[in-house]
């Protein structure tokens, strides 16, 4: 169990997906560039065989934008788009409604 304190910590907010590119070292990965209202991010992700980038642009999308940066095969991700498997399925989180980037989610 987490407290509401740790809780409270993540940064969770509405992304809108700008680019969308294959990884130039990974199959299975995208390199995204995310507007999250008060700076645009660069997120790997590995939702490749669930999604073509059409499907990705402009859509709007929960990003998780204080995670410490890593580097994913030689490109450096600076958060974490959240999605849901449920077996052989994956779908991204995002909005029912049209909000603003950078709007908070919690």
């Amino acid at each position: 169990m987490i407290t509401y304190q740790d809780f409270s910590k993540l940064e969770l907010r509405v992304g809108k997906v700008l680019e969308v590119s294959d990884h130039p070292d990974a199959d299975r990965l995208y390199v995204l560039k995310v507007d999250i209202g008060e700076k645009q991010v660069q997120l790997v992700a590995g939702i490749k065989q669930f999604y073509a980038p059409e499907d990705l642009e402009n859509k709007l999308v929960v990003v998780l934008g204080n995670l410490e940066p890593k580097t994913v095969r030689g490109v450096e991700s600076c958060g974490m788009l959240l999605a849901a498997k449920g077996g052989e399925k994956l779908t991204v989180l995002t909005t029912d409604t049209k909000v603003e980037p950078g709007s908070t989610v919690g």
